[in-house]
């Protein structure tokens, strides 16, 4: 396939979209921009694509709970087309408000494997009760299978910027399961790569937990936004830690190997 194209999901509220597609262009991928009623009216478009993007946002307002309603508006317009876009192999990616929503669709964490979009962990209030708008380290784990990391350091700076974050499984079965299955992403950290508290883990999620991945590794859902430091200018100690090697923040690298992957595989 000579050259791979990314749906970028947009709606009422949302407002990343055009750094997401910046971060895609940048990783070598043709972006389209399309809202849910015109996927909706033309259901077939998602076969043109190969991954499907939801960035960040206030979709509808946060009204019920933030994603909640893209979340039931995807189950409801674009279920068998979504089933069968997953069926295929391809990607998706959800960034801080498309985290919410693939979590209260049931397409995260997916513990059965299965697309019967059955809802096994939230995000919720963050536990200071405020938006939390500030710069945070995460590390993986390790043993991830997430095939958006595998090229990543194991620490990176991204930032965060939320209100409801905090990521609750359903039970702790549920969250020993994510650990052995290699479904935990991203922890949030402090510096040193030790424990983080408040204000190093903005939200108060379980574990720590900052992003999760599906059985297969091919969806993605995190609450920091890479997107946000896909050039190093975007870094906030830019001047003083100096233009790396390709002039590209550590955040750009997710979606060069989302990219890569679907180049070799779709």
């Amino acid at each position: 396939m000579s050259k791979i194209k990314t749906l970028i999901l947009r709606t009422a509220g949302t407002n990343c979209d055009l750094e997401t597609a910046y971060a895609f262009e940048q990783a070598g991928s043709e972006v389209d921009r399309i809202h849910i009623n015109a996927v909706a009216a033309n259901r077939k478009i998602l076969n043109k694509y190969q991954i499907l993007a939801i960035p960040g946002g206030f979709t509808y307002g946060d009204d019920i709970a933030s994603g909640k309603i893209l979340a039931n508006e995807l189950k409801s317009r674009l279920r068998e087309e979504l089933s069968r876009f997953i069926g295929d192999g391809k990607l998706i990616i959800g960034i801080c408000n498309g985290f919410q929503v693939l979590v209260k669709m049931g397409l995260l964490p997916n513990m059965s494997g299965k697309t019967d979009f059955a809802v096994d962990a939230t995000l919720s209030l963050n536990d200071s009760g405020k938006f939390e708008d500030r710069w945070v380290h995460l590390k993986r784990p390790g043993n991830e299978l997430c095939i958006w990391t595998q090229d990543l350091p194991e620490m990176i700076y991204v930032p965060v910027a939320h209100g409801e974050g905090k990521f609750i499984p359903k039970n702790i079965s549920l969250l020993s399961a994510l650990k052995d299955n290699g479904q935990i992403v991203f922890r949030y950290v402090d510096k040193f790569g030790g424990q983080a508290k408040y204000p190093e883990n903005p939200n108060g999620s379980t574990d720590a937990i900052a992003g999760v991945c599906d059985p297969t590794g091919r969806i993605l859902g995190m609450m920091p936004h890479p997107e946000r430091h896909a050039s190093f200018l975007q870094h906030p100690h830019w001047r003083r830690l100096g233009k790396d090697a390709e002039g590209m923040g550590v955040g750009l690298q997710m979606f060069k190997s989302g990219v890569a992957y679907a180049k070799k595989t779709l």
